[in-house]
């Protein structure tokens, strides 16, 4: 029993989440597995030094869309103090513009830690060292260096930048914001392949229960009540994909992943296990996302920055102005030093209009972006 092949994914769907996401890890053998790695480190049960990694990407309700549900995290804690597992800590560093320790209060995470007496650690306070990931070096929160078993919790939905986001991505909270911003000037995908090379993830529970199926940033949750759990990012990453309307290789770094041996894409070789429930997860095709995007000319800008501007066009496009529109919006580390007509961020301020921040919120884009087509 469990999913020690890692061509399987385990599915329960329902309303108790963490009362379910217990019963699935006991059917996917979470501690068994668990206890294999503790034996081939030559550890114990006290000194074993477990880490979950949930999505925490800003002060945004689970129930919007965008971050991980502690009730499933609660679930996995439980499960493991039942079986004698103490030493866990949880780590997360939101993303570059949110605040780790805010996310934590506002989500319902300190609360947990105290009654769980586990540890919290805000990876925007780490320090970080160097690593080598399959010929990528890579700064890493120190956090990661001493952890034993990795479960990762990240929230199955849509991103702005690189259509999906899930497993692969979520260990992005595992390195400095210095090194988010890297990330971005270097294309996302191949670094978050290389990263992966070298943080590996032991287990991962999806939070499949409301993600917005359009962007990271949530606000079109969609409801589909559904944890999962499974061994293989690249797996999880490839069905994630599917799940959304992609083929797996249309996500670059998932075909980079594959190729650097994280895991298997391969979808003819999974096997799904429905634990409980009903599946419930017909998507729709269209993705809000797509059509804006034509606004937009984006050079290496930074996530929390694009899905900000990507919620104001939204609204823009809703109310029928965003075609009114006469240049693009220029957005992105890219456009530091240069000139231009439009820009949105810090990065274009010697554009001639420009909207300031890192990032600006959406509704200083909107206000701002209004004006200049009512003026125009």
């Amino acid at each position: 029993m469990g999913i020690s092949d890692k061509k399987t994914i385990y599915k329960s769907f329902g309303t108790d989440y963490k009362a379910m996401t217990m019963r699935l890890l006991k059917k996917a053998g979470l501690v068994e597995d668990v206890i294999r790695k503790m034996k081939r480190l030559n550890s114990s049960v006290d000194s074993m030094k477990i880490a979950i990694k949930p999505n925490l990407l800003d002060c945004t309700p689970a129930d919007y869309g965008a971050t991980t549900h502690s009730e499933i995290v609660e679930g996995i804690i439980e499960l493991l103090k039942e079986n004698s597992f103490d030493n866990i800590t949880v780590m997360e560093g939101s993303w570059v513009g949110g605040n780790t320790a805010k996310a934590f209060e506002f989500c319902g995470y300190n609360r947990m830690a105290e009654r769980y007496g586990v540890k919290i650690v805000d990876g925007q306070k780490e320090k970080a060292y160097k690593a080598d990931c399959k010929g990528m070096t890579l700064s890493i929160c120190n956090c990661y260096k001493d952890v034993d078993y990795l479960i990762n919790v990240p929230v199955l939905k849509g991103h702005c930048q690189t259509k999906i986001t899930c497993a692969l991505k979520n260990m992005k909270g595992l390195i400095p914001n210095s090194e988010k911003r890297r990330f971005h000037t270097l294309g996302l995908h191949r670094p978050i392949a290389h990263l992966n090379t070298y943080i590996h993830q032991d287990f991962i529970v999806v939070d499949h229960i409301c993600g917005d199926p359009d962007f990271e940033e949530g606000g079109n949750p969609l409801v589909r009540n559904c944890i999962m759990a499974a061994k293989d990012p690249v797996l999880v990453d490839a069905y994630t994909a599917d799940i959304l309307g992609y083929k797996p290789y249309d996500v670059e770094y998932v075909r980079l992943a594959e190729e650097l041996g994280v895991g298997n894409a391969d979808l003819e070789e999974l096997k799904i296990v429905t634990v409980e429930g009903v599946n419930n997860e017909d998507l729709p095709d269209t993705h809000k996302i797509l059509s804006v995007s034509y606004a937009v000319e984006d050079v290496d800008s930074c996530s929390a920055c694009y899905s900000m501007l990507i919620g104001a066009l939204n609204r823009l496009e809703e109310e029928g102005l965003l075609g009114r529109l006469d240049e693009k919006i220029s957005i992105g580390q890219g456009y530091r030093g240069k000139t231009g007509k439009c820009g949105v961020g810090n990065c274009t301020c010697g554009f001639e209009f420009n909207v300031p921040g890192c990032p600006p919120n959406e509704e200083d884009i909107y206000k701002a972006l209004r004006f200049r087509i009512s003026r125009d």
